[in-house]
């Protein structure tokens, strides 16, 4: 008999002793604050995901607690060359370690490469996600190659009339000369 798994409420310890794996293929709409971000959001964008629980047994009786997740989804933005619609791949492939709450989480990140995560027993997959995500957004998002030209050059002719009327600051310290003693 296999043991259903809920996203939203998962028992990561039984989850990863199982070696359990889930996936979803989840409307964008779903995970409310990265709709936040969108734009031109719409119901057919997705974001489809996998996660699979894992026990690692280390020397001795221990053992620790993995969870592997992999993420895929298309998000719209706004591309900040050419200011038009772009739809940006966003991947994620992690693994977190659970630890047995957040005080040790907090107490091994400094000393531990790996990410970690306290344990729970109603661990919300769905807002990890959500999280990871959020953080692959690009800062500046772009197209490889805009699907219009960009204008690289000012030709504003207010623009180039008021840097020509305005005198240059620096112009008095051309006449200043600077003796200096021994010459």
């Amino acid at each position: 008999m296999t043991k259903d798994y809920s996203p939203a409420r998962l028992d990561v310890k039984a989850f990863a002793q199982a070696g359990a794996q889930l996936a979803g293929h989840d409307s964008l709409l779903q995970y409310e604050r990265l709709a936040q971000e969108a734009q031109g959001l719409h119901p057919d964008l997705r974001v489809d995901w996998q996660a699979r629980g894992e026990l690692r047994a280390l020397a001795g009786d221990s053992s620790e607690l993995w969870l592997h997740l992999k993420v895929q989804a298309s998000f719209p933005m706004v591309c900040q060359r050419c200011l038009t619609p772009v739809d940006v791949p966003l991947e994620v492939d992690r693994s977190f370690r659970f630890v047995a709450d957040e005080a040790t989480a907090e107490a091994l990140d400094d000393d531990v490469e790996e990410d970690l995560l306290a344990l729970s027993r109603e661990f919300d997959l769905h807002e990890l996600i959500e999280d990871e995500l959020l953080m692959a957004l690009p800062v500046v998002p772009r197209h490889d190659v805009c699907p219009t030209a960009v204008p690289m050059a000012s030709s504003e002719d207010d623009f180039e009339a008021a840097s020509a009327e305005k005198p240059n600051p620096f112009a008095a310290l051309a006449s200043l000369r600077v003796d200096k003693p021994g010459r």
